[in-house]
C-alpha cells in the first residue's frame, strides 16, 4: 500500500488521472471501476479536461460502477447511475453502453447481483478501481461487519452512512434509501490496481485504520492491506492521524518520476 499526501484535492485528482491516462495509453480497452461521492470528483474533473483537450480517450474503454440504491426511480437525480453520468460519463467519450452498474430496480435481486459479477468477469476484470472511504471505514457499501469474502449483494445501510449521505437528499437521513446493491469486498479486491481517495479530517480515523490498523471486518477497508497494488491519495487533514506520515511523505518524494502510482 502506497500513501500519497498532497494538500490540494485537485493535485490528488491529477495524480489519479495520470495513472488512468497511462493505463489507457498502454491499453485503450482497459476496464475501469468508478465510484460516486465527493472524493473522486477531482479525478473526474481532471480526466474530463484532458479528454476535452484530446489527451485521453475512453472510446474503447469499459467501466463498472460500485453500487446502487435499491428502489430509487430511474430518473431520480441521486440514483448512482445518474450521478456518475453527470459527474463523469457524460463529460467524456465512452461508447454507448460501455458503463454498467448494478440494477437497483431489478425484480430478482440475487439474480441481478450474480449477473453483475458475471459481467465484470466477462469483461476481463477491472484494471483500475477508484474508491472513496466512509467515516466508518466502509468501501462501496460494505458496512462494518461485512464479510471480507463478500461478492455483489444487497446490503442494509447503517444509520451513520445514511447520516453521511443525507447531504445529497436535502439533509434528510430518512430520504436516503435503506438498501443498496454493492460490489463485495472480494469483488473489489479482484481489481488489478486500486486507487482510494480521502480528504478532510472526518476521514482521518478511517484512514488510520485502513493503513496502520489491524485487518478487521469492523473496518472493512482494512482488507486492502492484502492487495498487491493499492494507492491511497490523501490531503493533510485525512492523513492527520497517521503515525508514519513523515515516512510516507519521504518515500513518495523519493520515487523515480517514471514510476507513477
Amino acid at each position: 500500500m502506497e500513501i500519497v499526501i498532497h494538500d490540494s484535492p485537485q493535485r490528488l485528482g491529477e495524480v489519479a488521472a495520470d495513472a488512468i491516462a497511462a493505463l489507457l495509453a498502454a491499453d485503450p480497452t482497459a476496464v475501469l471501476g468508478l465510484a460516486t461521492g465527493s472524493s473522486p470528483r477531482p479525478v473526474y474533473d481532471a480526466l474530463a479536461a484532458r479528454c476535452e483537450r484530446g489527451e485521453v480517450s475512453f472510446a474503447q474503454a469499459r467501466a463498472f460502477t460500485l453500487d446502487e440504491y435499491v428502489g430509487l426511480p430511474a430518473d431520480h437525480p441521486e440514483r448512482y447511475r445518474n450521478v456518475i453520468d453527470a459527474d463523469f460519463v457524460s463529460r467524456v467519450d465512452f461508447a454507448p453502453g460501455a458503463v454498467q452498474g448494478p440494477d437497483g430496480l431489478a425484480t430478482d435481486i440475487p439474480a441481478a447481483c450474480a449477473e453483475y459479477e458475471a459481467a465484470i468477469v466477462a469483461a476481463g476484470g477491472v484494471d483500475l478501481q477508484i474508491l472513496g472511504i466512509g467515516t466508518d471505514g466502509h468501501i462501496a457499501f460494505n458496512e462494518p461487519g461485512s464479510s471480507l469474502a463478500s461478492r455483489t449483494r444487497i446490503k442494509t445501510l447503517t444509520r451513520q452512512t445514511r447520516l453521511d449521505n443525507a447531504r445529497f437528499f436535502d439533509g434528510d437521513p430518512q430520504a436516503v434509501p435503506q438498501h443498496c446493491l454493492t460490489q463485495g469486498l472480494a469483488t473489489i479486491m479482484a481489481a488489478r490496481h486500486i486507487v482510494l481517495l480521502a480528504t478532510g479530517r472526518g476521514k482521518a480515523e478511517a484512514v488510520h485504520h485502513l493503513a496502520e490498523g489491524a485487518v478487521s471486518a469492523m473496518w472493512p477497508a482494512t482488507i486492502l492491506q492484502h492487495h498487491p497494488h493499492v494507492s491511497v491519495l490523501l490531503d493533510s487533514a485525512a492523513a492527520s492521524r497517521l503515525q508514519l506520515v513523515d515516512y510516507y511523505r519521504e518515500t513518495y518524494g523519493a520515487k523515480p518520476g517514471w514510476q507513477g502510482i
